[in-house]
């Protein structure tokens, strides 16, 4: 019953907007206890809200993933609708290596070149060795080569001009920032494509 703790039930504003992720385990107690409806989603597409007692009576398809309990064999949703919360919060990515290569578009920001993603590295603009910091207005994607060559100089004392200055990204709807990774195809109704 691993499947019950992994965030795979998109959660979405009663405006159908996705803003949250939760475990199975989550949903059903938000189903049961009215906070949510259930979508039971059709393979053609059609989408139809659902409530706690109809839910236990679906069937489960074989494209489906569920549970065994005492009364039997139920379904595990993938999208809730909440029944009163309306807004679509706002949060900033996470500083991290993905974050800092979607800010700056996968692009070494020493050379302009697109790079794989074998190619490139988060490079400190001053080194972490000469009292550079881990925050977002430090840290650049780089190619591997050019961070190499400049190691733990500053990046004029290493003949390098930066791009652009990097910034802090601003807070956007997390609706932008929930990533589907466990490839819940009834995710991709809602989510906006990277």
């Amino acid at each position: 019953m691993n499947h019950l703790n992994k965030s795979t039930v998109l959660v979405l504003n009663r405006n159908w907007q996705a803003i949250h992720v939760k475990t199975p385990v989550e949903a059903f107690s938000m189903i049961a206890c009215g906070a949510a409806t259930a979508l039971d989603i059709g393979e053609d597409g059609s989408m139809n809200p659902v409530k706690w007692e109809e839910w236990l009576q679906l069937p489960v398809r074989p494209c489906d993933t569920s549970i065994g309990t005492v009364r039997g064999v139920i379904r595990v949703p993938t999208v809730l609708v909440l029944a009163r919360y309306d807004r679509v919060p706002k949060k900033r990515p996470a500083f991290n290596a993905r974050s800092i290569w979607e800010r700056d578009g996968g692009v070494c920001q020493y050379t302009g070149r697109k790079l794989k993603p074998h190619e490139g590295n988060i490079d400190h603009i001053v080194p972490r060795s000469r009292g550079g910091s881990n925050t977002w207005k430090n840290c650049v994607l780089a190619d591997k080569g050019i961070n190499s060559r400049k190691g733990d100089k500053l990046p004029h004392e290493a003949g390098l001009r930066l791009i652009r200055e990097p910034v802090e990204p601003k807070e956007m709807p997390v609706t932008r920032l929930i990533r589907n990774t466990h490839q819940v195809r009834d995710w991709d109704w809602f989510l906006s494509k990277p």
